[in-house]
């Protein structure tokens, strides 16, 4: 039974909790958390589970086997660190560092220990993303033309981290995720509308090599809520709406037709392919809980998760880049 120490019970905290507590072969036996208001409600809730202040005395404990963080992104690292070097498997909030700097060290200090370090990117845990990971696996959209996201809501406006860092910090996880590989570049332009405050609408663009490209829109200060991705390959097309309530992947077989060069007098240069539409079943079963049976299951088989430190470390190149980039006024910045 692998025991689970949570640091944070704040917005994400509960939840994770509440899924090690259901799954087999773990259990919730600490949290550590600074207020007492969230402590008093971890003991009221579940009795069973030791609450601590201090983040080191929990680290202490025995029965803590693994470390769940979920705190704010600029405190990841060194509890992550503290942790690692108290022997501790880990699971860390996205994004896994504030640096690339960091994250190598976190990467190369799990390594060495041989601890399980895996990054909370949820939303590779979803039967939807995991359906269009199978869909491009198979080659069921052929050669991958572009990926286009949109996440865009009104609020809530962060104090310490641009809206680059807390929104597309998820479309990245998936895009790394489905595509399976880098980007070489990316370029990315915005603005804060709140003066001395973080950016707080973005465009980024991420080039790779040949023809594939992926474009993030994100923005706290929308007037609807929208969590829409565009994926189009030579051969079908997939529309992936996280608000939709039943049908949140639609493969579309619909792309175009390049016509014979030597026949252009006579022909269009470009046709167009309409097919059928079709929705797959999805499974029910919520992210949060396929990802911590995936963390318990690492650690005690000792396979590498699918949100490993080096998927973490991905996303963070790609953040740094585009901040720099983003400090530029939108200059393209290798990878």
């Amino acid at each position: 039974m692998i025991g689970i120490g949570v640091v944070g019970y704040g917005y994400w905290g509960p939840n994770l909790v509440r899924n090690f507590m259901m799954i087999g072969g773990a259990r919730v036996v600490a949290v550590a958390d600074q207020r007492p208001d969230r402590r008093d409600t971890v003991e009221r809730v579940y009795p069973t589970v030791r609450t601590y202040t201090d983040v080191d005395a929990m680290l202490q404990d025995a029965e803590v086997d693994a470390v769940v963080i979920a705190t704010p992104g600029s405190s990841h690292y060194p509890l992550a660190m503290r942790a690692l070097e108290a022997g501790k498997h880990i699971l860390v909030e996205k994004p896994m560092t504030s640096t690339v700097a960091e994250g190598e060290r976190l990467v190369t200090e799990a390594d060495a220990r041989g601890l399980t370090l895996m990054v909370d990117h949820t939303f590779i845990y979803t039967s939807a993303v995991r359906k269009i990971r199978e869909l491009v696996s198979d080659g069921q959209l052929g050669e991958l033309y572009y990926y286009d996201s949109v996440r865009v809501n009104l609020g809530l406006f962060q104090h310490d981290v641009s809206v680059l860092w807390d929104l597309a910090v998820h479309d990245l996880s998936i895009m790394d995720y489905l595509i399976g590989q880098s980007p070489t570049k990316v370029a990315a332009t915005g603005i804060a509308h709140v003066e001395d405050q973080p950016v707080n609408m973005a465009y980024l663009t991420c080039f790779f090599d040949g023809t594939t490209i992926a474009h993030f829109h994100v923005n706290w200060l929308a007037p609807v809520k929208v969590r829409e991705t565009l994926i189009c390959g030579s051969e079908r097309m997939v529309v992936f709406d996280d608000l939709e309530a039943s049908e949140k992947v639609k493969v579309y077989d619909k792309g175009i037709v390049l016509g014979d060069p030597d026949q252009m007098d006579f022909e269009p240069r470009v046709g167009y392919r309409t097919g059928d539409m079709w929705a797959p079943r999805l499974d029910t079963t919520e992210a949060l809980r396929v990802e911590a049976e995936h963390f318990v299951d690492c650690i005690e088989t000792g396979e590498r998760p699918d949100s490993d430190g080096e998927a973490g470390l991905r996303v963070v190149r790609i953040l740094e880049a585009a901040t720099r980039s983003l400090d530029a006024q939108g200059v393209p910045i290798e990878i």
